[in-house]
């Protein structure tokens, strides 16, 4: 595998938002960034409760929405939307992700 480790590649740097979901069965967001850093994403505590985890290719807000899940939101190289779905699904997460265009039209969605 590539090392994909470092900052968001300049190409998606300045794209809106893209893609969003949540992370079902988390308590909080460290414990989901925690799996993210392990893989060698960069990961960083971005607010009291929240983390920005990222790689060249996506980089995303983990935010807790309650005691049973967290909100994941960013920025992904679309046509790498399912090796985050996989990436998920790996973590043995439930998640439901969904990715959009630059006018904001839903154009795929993931669940796992």
């Amino acid at each position: 595998m590539p090392d994909e480790s470092g900052d968001l590649a300049p190409e998606w740097t300045n794209l809106s938002n893209n893609v969003c979901g949540t992370l079902h069965g988390y308590r909080d967001a460290a414990t989901a960034a925690e799996r993210f850093g392990r893989l060698g994403w960069r990961s960083r505590s971005s607010s009291w409760y929240g983390y920005e985890v990222g790689t060249t290719w996506c980089e995303v807000e983990l935010e807790p929405i309650d005691a049973h899940g967290v909100l994941l939101n960013g920025v992904v190289d679309p046509s790498r939307f399912d090796n985050l779905a996989a990436l998920l699904t790996g973590f043995g997460a439930t998640y439901t992700l969904e990715l959009y265009d630059e006018n904001n039209n839903l154009l795929r969605e993931a669940h796992g």
